[in-house]
């Protein structure tokens, strides 16, 4: 699947410092939203997103079968984004790392949690006004 062409706009607006909602499917199929830090990747299309492995975004996926849709939204004002794609929860000490160290360059470093998991966004579908 071809990773999205961003225009600069959103790449910006993608690096600024603003949290986003994270929309999963609950088991019902009805829409669950929490907010969250978002990181993006622009040469693989991966947006990450650190969160503990007891989240209810996470047991989402799981029942999933391990993969499910997930929306990531950035709104500032007028501007918004989202990023559509294939969502999984990764364990693997080298990702949930490397979504950390995003999240620590976007953000702030995140407090120690040995529960930690990344959650890794495959972006097939870009919407937005930013």
């Amino acid at each position: 699947m071809p990773v999205p062409v961003l225009p600069p706009g959103a790449l910006a607006f993608l690096s600024e410092r603003h949290l986003a909602s994270c929309t999963t499917l609950r088991p019902d199929g009805s829409p669950h939203v929490t907010a969250v830090g978002v990181t993006y990747e622009e040469d693989r299309g991966l947006a990450r997103v650190i969160t503990g492995a007891r989240s209810r975004k996470v047991a989402h996926l799981r029942a999933a079968g391990g993969r499910g849709r997930v929306a990531l939204c950035q709104v500032d004002g007028r501007r918004w984004l989202t990023l559509e794609g294939w969502g999984r929860v990764s364990d693997d000490p080298a990702e949930v790392a490397e979504a950390e160290a995003r999240y620590a360059a976007r953000y702030q470093a995140p407090r120690p949690n040995p529960e930690r998991v990344a959650l890794l966004v495959e972006v097939d579908r870009v919407l937005g006004s930013a």
